[in-house]
């Protein structure tokens, strides 16, 4: 039998947990099994997943077609280097990626991570202007509020100020940041933020290589959504001046916005996108780099003849067989109804927090919920509240969302969105 007592003391003590202290000042729930939208925790309680882990978990747990695509693979071979080599399901994979992305994407770099993906996507922009001849092009346009990950290249496009890695200014490349774009997925594009964007591109496309955005939703620098109109115009803009568009769908690809890609809502492609998270349904670390064939191929044909990138688990023969395998889900269960009928039910569930002291702000979009409070939220309390529920979730800053799996049925829909309601009033 686990002695749970011990594992946790030792877990407090020596173990580092995201965004955390050591020791910890929350100790975390051990989980000893996870099925369907249920973890369940050592002491025989199960709470319903509200976060997807992590917005990756579309499917669920233990789904049986992604549990067998694993067991196949492992069959054949875990993994093989990717360097000089090749094979089945990571080929079958950027096939399929190719098939699905937003017209003129069709060159595919697999990487281990969203964040990876990111430093990717860097990369590209910077070979790609110097292969151009434009040397002097080697910052980036971004806005407030966004986040791309935790690694060097992507701190640096993360918000300075009130993003999370503040405490690494100076550390990192400065890049250039515009206002973020005004709230609200429904409307107008901004007059006044379309001109100072407009003016902050062109004044300095000389010493700029690309813009790299959360398209519609920007997630972990605070879950706000704006306008497609907003991601409209940065095209334009990029086009105008010769910059890349880097799209950052991380969080939103696969469906979660209620487009399969959230750039679709703006009816946009563009030159470069990452994607990952919900990539292999959750059951293994895999993201992709895409980009058009003028940047494949102005990369392929400038300084060094490649692109300067390569992890040791690119490919990963397993990931993208389970990727493969969600992917495969998504179309045969119906990703857009699903999605629909989560955002019906979260509009629903959460409509009682507008009247809540404390709320700031409610919104729903596609399978994403936000509560927004006008002050920091008690993590601690608010996690307690939550599992009082039944329900997992996962707060931060001044909110208390939720992105639950696709397969969600509407009961514990009812009981996630209660959970999220429960917690403003410890919150």
């Amino acid at each position: 039998m686990t002695d749970w007592e011990a594992l946790l003391a030792f877990d407090r003590r020596h173990v580092w947990h995201p965004y955390a202290a050591l020791p910890a000042v929350l100790p975390p729930l051990p989980v000893v099994g996870a099925e369907g939208v249920r973890l369940r925790l050592a002491d025989g309680r199960e709470l319903v997943d509200g976060m997807s882990s992590w917005w990756s978990a579309i499917h669920g747990y233990r789904h049986p077609v992604l549990d067998e695509a694993v067991r196949a693979q492992l069959g054949r071979m875990a993994h093989v280097m990717f360097g000089g080599l090749t094979h089945e399901p990571g080929v079958l994979l950027a096939q399929r990626l190719v098939e699905l992305a937003p017209a003129g994407l069709d060159r595919v770099f697999f990487a281990d991570s969203g964040s990876v993906a990111v430093e990717v996507a860097i990369k590209m922009a910077l070979q790609y202007q110097l292969a151009l001849g434009r040397p002097l092009r080697r910052r980036l346009l971004t806005v407030r509020g966004g986040y791309h990950g935790d690694t060097f290249g992507a701190m640096a496009v993360c918000d300075p100020v009130g993003g999370m890695h503040s405490m690494f200014a100076g550390a990192l490349i400065e890049h250039l940041f515009a206002p973020r774009p005004p709230d609200g997925f429904a409307a107008e594009l901004d007059e006044g933020w379309a001109r100072g964007v407009g003016d902050l591109v062109a004044r300095h496309a000389h010493e700029l290589a690309a813009v790299i955005v959360e398209p519609i939703v920007q997630g972990a620098g605070g879950m706000r959504f704006h306008s497609p109109a907003c991601v409209a115009l940065l095209r334009r803009l990029c086009d105008e001046h010769g910059l890349l568009l880097v799209l950052d769908e991380i969080a939103t690809g696969f469906g979660r916005t209620g487009e399969y890609f959230a750039c679709e809502h703006a009816a946009v492609s563009p030159d470069v996108m990452c994607v990952g998270k919900a990539l292999t349904g959750g059951y293994m670390s895999l993201a992709a780099t895409l980009c058009t064939p003028a940047v494949a191929e102005a990369i392929s044909s400038g300084q060094g003849g490649a692109l300067m990138h390569g992890p040791t688990f690119m490919a990963n023969p397993l990931a993208c067989a389970v990727a493969l395998a969600s992917l495969d889900l998504l179309q045969r269960e119906g990703w857009r109804e699903q999605v629909a009928r989560i955002e019906l039910g979260l509009r629903r569930g959460l409509a009682p927090a507008r009247d809540l002291p404390g709320v700031a702000d409610v919104r729903v979009l596609g399978g994403i919920g936000v509560v927004q409070l006008d002050h920091e939220v008690d993590v601690g309390a608010v996690t307690v509240a939550a599992v009082e529920c039944g329900v997992w979730l996962r707060p931060f800053r001044d909110l208390i969302y939720t992105m639950p799996p696709y397969v969600i049925g509407d009961e514990d829909l009812a009981r996630v969105a209660g959970a999220v309601v429960e917690g403003i009033g410890v919150a």
